[in-house]
């Protein structure tokens, strides 16, 4: 159970971790003209990988510094950053107005990055041999 502190940790994280995802999406934006589709992809593969290299360090680390982060990074921020719920409503979408195939492409492409992601994420998160 996490005490006052965590939560704001969370509520911190969450709050940056939503204008870190408006921001990518306003880049995606400027970049490519719509940030449809390319802004959520991007940032569920950072979130992906982000969140598996606290929690591996934490896990690895527990009295560490990851450990104590863990509610503002992995539990705030991440959950912020993260856009699940815009990648359904982008699939069904795609669904809606015909475009299958791409709404296909677009589910496996997302699910392997993303568990891709989370697990170089792990790797990254292991402690490296002296």
């Amino acid at each position: 159970m996490i005490g006052w502190r965590g939560y704001l940790q969370v509520g911190v994280g969450s709050g940056l971790g939503a204008l870190s995802r408006a921001l990518v999406g306003q880049a995606a934006i400027l970049a490519l003209g719509s940030a449809f589709i390319w802004a959520t992809l991007a940032v569920n593969v950072l979130g992906s990988w982000l969140i598996a290299v606290v929690a591996s360090r934490a896990a690895y680390r527990p009295h560490g510094i990851s450990a104590r982060w863990y509610p503002l990074v992995a539990v705030g921020f991440c959950g912020g950053f993260t856009t699940f719920s815009m990648f359904g409503l982008e699939v069904i979408y795609l669904l809606s107005t015909e475009q299958t195939l791409y709404a296909i492409v677009y589910v496996f492409s997302s699910v392997v990055l993303w568990l891709a992601a989370a697990w170089l994420g792990q790797l990254s998160g292991r402690p490296t041999k002296p």
